[in-house]
């Protein structure tokens, strides 16, 4: 079984962190051994190696839990020298000013973080190929980083998923498309169960000075640099339960099992290259896909303020789906996320996303999203917009143009000093073209009511 090819492999990372620490513990000088009870203004990551403050990761932290910091958190981000509230799924970025929900510690001279947000879901799709499914889904996620004294940073990062529990179809998804649940037929109007194993990546960065970096990132399973943030890390569309229609357009290279991925950071520029497998993941959801590195991408990140984070991405996965490896892809993305905070303590965040899948048959298939939530005391009210050129819909194989649009809201209420549990809903309105629309009952919708208990 491929899980016990790379168990070991797992376990010895665990094994080695010790030593690693303890190398790393060799190298730093006593005025930053810090312990849990270390001050804001004075612990790693806010120090640089030579001494002086690091004011541009100081003075733009808006989006940070202030009270966290007392608890080890670090100032700047895993990648380089920037508010380490840029940071995203793998490593992609968002705004500076995105919130950041997860709690901190310190065990020794490691920071240590950990996220939760696991969503119990009742979903019902109308028509003819709807269907109704109660389910859980999410994601718990820890990472551990050691500053070293030289300004370097190494940080272990897993994340793992429920989702397989909720079978190899995973829940009915009106328009979704993309994967295979018993790897004979694929999955239309379902979107399919992320692996158990989302992410078990290391990345190692080098500080040149004050405002340049490189960086290596090693992961298996992990994100390349394709896309924008994957959905579920995306500020404008976390609380969005269900996954866009346009995830194989945009984002679905999040789980690539095997991911090599060196980038340069200067200020405010991210340039990256990674070497990739191009398959998606197979429909066993519990174990580890072969290593094969044969698709490469790059991506362009620039974050001009705090507000904004944009960038364009580029790839050729070779041979993507598991029902069609004869196929190629070729993936272009580009995208712009927006995050504001308002005097009132409400908050704004809004993505518009576009990518182009050109397959070696010669079919270029686009994706167009928009999302956003807006957020005000206990509420927060989302909607996402999207429209895409589908040739699996149709039986005949027909590009068809669909588009989908969803609004919901959800409650949170605190229930520990760390954990929140969340009450909402949602509904999506449903269009397709003519020669399908039979097939679904005319425009077809769906609903979705959800509990959710999260870090905050």
């Amino acid at each position: 079984m491929r899980l016990r090819l790379r168990l070991p492999v797992v376990l010895l990372l665990a094994a080695m962190v010790p030593a690693i620490a303890q190398t790393a513990n060799d190298q730093t000088p006593p005025s930053t051994q810090k312990d849990s009870s270390m001050s804001g203004t004075d612990m790693p990551g806010m120090t640089q190696s030579a001494g002086t403050p690091n004011a541009k990761a100081a003075n733009d932290m808006s989006g940070m839990n202030m009270a966290s910091m007392d608890m080890g958190m670090p100032a700047t981000g895993i990648l380089g020298n920037y508010p380490m509230t840029r940071d995203a799924s793998g490593t992609s970025w968002q705004p500076d000013d995105s919130p950041h929900n997860a709690i901190h510690g310190i065990a020794g001279d490691w920071m240590l973080m950990g996220h939760l947000m696991l969503t119990g879901v009742y979903d019902t799709q109308s028509g003819p190929r709807g269907a109704d499914k109660t389910f859980a889904e999410g994601m718990l996620m820890g990472a551990a980083r050691r500053d070293l004294a030289n300004g370097d940073a190494f940080n272990l990062r897993a994340m793992l998923s429920p989702d397989p529990l909720m079978g190899k179809s995973g829940y009915p998804l009106l328009l979704a498309s993309g994967e295979t649940a018993n790897g004979v037929t694929p999955l239309i109007d379902r979107q399919h169960p992320h692996d158990l194993f989302m992410e078990l990546a290391a990345s190692y960065t080098h500080r040149l000075d004050d405002a340049n970096s490189i960086f290596l990132y090693v992961a298996d399973p992990g994100e390349p640099a394709l896309g924008p943030p994957a959905f579920m890390h995306r500020p404008s569309g976390m609380d969005i339960p269900d996954a866009p229609i346009t995830h194989h357009w945009l984002d679905s290279t999040h789980i690539a099992f095997g991911v090599l991925t060196g980038g340069f950071v200067h200020d405010d520029w991210k340039l990256e290259l990674s070497q990739f497998t191009g398959r998606e993941p197979d429909q066993y959801r519990y174990d580890f896909d072969p290593v094969r590195l044969d698709s490469t991408s790059a991506r362009a990140s620039w974050n001009p303020d705090s507000h904004w984070s944009m960038q364009i991405s580029w790839g050729h996965l070779n041979s993507p789906e598991q029902l069609q490896p004869q196929l190629n892809e070729n993936r272009t993305t580009t995208s712009a996320t927006y995050v504001t905070k308002f005097a009132d303590e409400s908050s704004l965040a809004a993505t518009l996303a576009w990518g182009l899948k050109q397959e070696s048959d010669g079919t270029n298939l686009n994706g167009v999203l928009l999302e956003g939530e807006y957020a005000i005391g206990p509420w927060t009210a989302f909607s996402r917009a999207e429209w895409e050129q589908n040739d699996e819909l149709d039986a005949f194989g027909r590009i068809e143009r669909v588009e989908q649009l969803t609004v919901g809201a959800i409650h949170d209420w605190p229930v520990a000093e760390h954990l929140k549990l969340g009450l909402g809903a949602l509904y999506a309105f449903d269009f397709v073209p003519s020669a399908i629309a039979p097939s679904y009952g005319g425009d077809p919708h769906g609903f979705m009511a959800f509990v959710r208990l999260a870090t905050r």
